[in-house]
């Protein structure tokens, strides 16, 4: 699948980056006493963070099963759930997670769905992904403003900048999900240019299966547009797909009897972290979602309680999800067979 001298540099990038970010966390801290307040919270907080990432995960694949069915695709839940696991893993191991779709989309063809429909798809399920990021971030500056100037001033640039970088991201991907002229051109000038510097062989007949598959492109799209109900239905089940994600702190915050901060404001700052990170060229914002955690939440998890909670919050919202997506994905991979040569 893919380039796998590229799935090798990205994996050493990781472990690399992560040995450096585990190196910079832990430096000048006590390991025993970092366990032993580990030690200390209720082991049920952690299963409620691991039935949280799971849900986390299950709600693309709903998504992206729905709009399967209403475009005519007979394909299994179960198969949803692996490309999502399957999404998540490599967007997870690769900067700015471009390695997401590209897997998903091999998986996707392995059923028989066509690059043009499955790329509209993930197209949306990323636009309403964003979507609901910027959203919230609104909703933040709007009725929750005390939290930025309270707990986020060494930070707020990124805050800002990253909600600024998100909206200009969600405007092209719908100018390219819905401008079919300028899509057209794109794909076609990419492949002149593989082409000329002789990537693609040139054929006579590629031109004219591009422009079949571009129309297909565009027929998707205009099916799920059509569907207000549906996209609404997708951008509620995103939004609580995010909101849970965030929980995953307001879980480690009260694991260690804390309750003084709501609901809001935890998954808020948690929030405003994603934000800041989203379009930064890390995977998962590894190192400088971590150095964001400890100047955030400084004032509330404080003496000791620092360094466990951004471990704990970490762990299992970004390491655990890795560990369960690399398993899942390695599921996929022996249990989706190629229907291509099958038939």
């Amino acid at each position: 699948m893919g380039n796998k001298k590229t799935v090798i540099f990205n994996s050493i990038f990781f472990i690399v980056l992560f040995s450096l970010t585990t190196y910079m966390v832990l430096k000048g801290n006590e390991l025993p006493q970092i366990l032993d307040v580990l030690k200390s919270t209720n082991p049920l907080y952690y299963f409620l963070g691991f039935a949280a990432i799971i849900i986390f995960v299950c709600c693309e694949s709903y998504i992206i099963h729905r709009m399967l069915n209403v475009l005519g695709y007979d394909i299994s839940a179960n198969h949803c759930v692996k490309y999502s696991f399957v999404g998540f893993f490599f967007s997870c191991i690769t900067p700015s997670a471009t390695g997401g779709q590209p897997a998903q989309l091999y998986y996707m063809k392995r059923d028989n769905i066509g690059f043009s429909v499955s790329t509209v798809v993930l197209m949306i399920v990323t636009i309403l992904y964003k979507s609901v990021l910027v959203f919230l971030g609104i909703m933040i500056i709007f009725f929750n403003h005390s939290l930025i100037t309270d707990y986020i001033k060494d930070v707020n640039f990124f805050f800002y900048f990253g909600l600024l970088l998100n909206v200009g991201f969600i405007a092209a991907m719908l100018i390219l999900l819905f401008e079919p002229t300028l899509a057209s051109r794109i794909l076609f000038k990419l492949t002149k240019w593989c082409e000329k510097v002789r990537i693609l062989k040139k054929r006579a007949s590629r031109k004219q299966k591009q422009k079949e598959s571009m129309e297909r492109y565009h027929n998707t799209a205009t099916v799920i547009s059509e569907n207000k109900f549906l996209i609404l239905e997708m951008f509620v089940v995103t939004l609580f797909q995010r909101i849970l994600h965030f929980s995953i702190t307001y879980i480690v915050y009260r694991s260690f009897g804390l309750n003084t901060l709501s609901f809001i404001d935890v998954v808020s700052l948690q929030c405003i972290i994603s934000i800041a990170v989203d379009m930064l060229p890390l995977p998962g914002g590894m190192g400088i979602s971590e150095g964001f955690f400890l100047s955030i939440f400084k004032k509330i998890f404080t003496g000791s309680l620092l360094y466990p909670a951004m471990l704990l919050s970490r762990g299992i919202s970004y390491y655990l999800l890795v560990l369960v997506s690399a398993l899942m994905t390695i599921a996929a991979h022996i249990t989706i067979k190629d229907k291509r040569q099958i038939n």
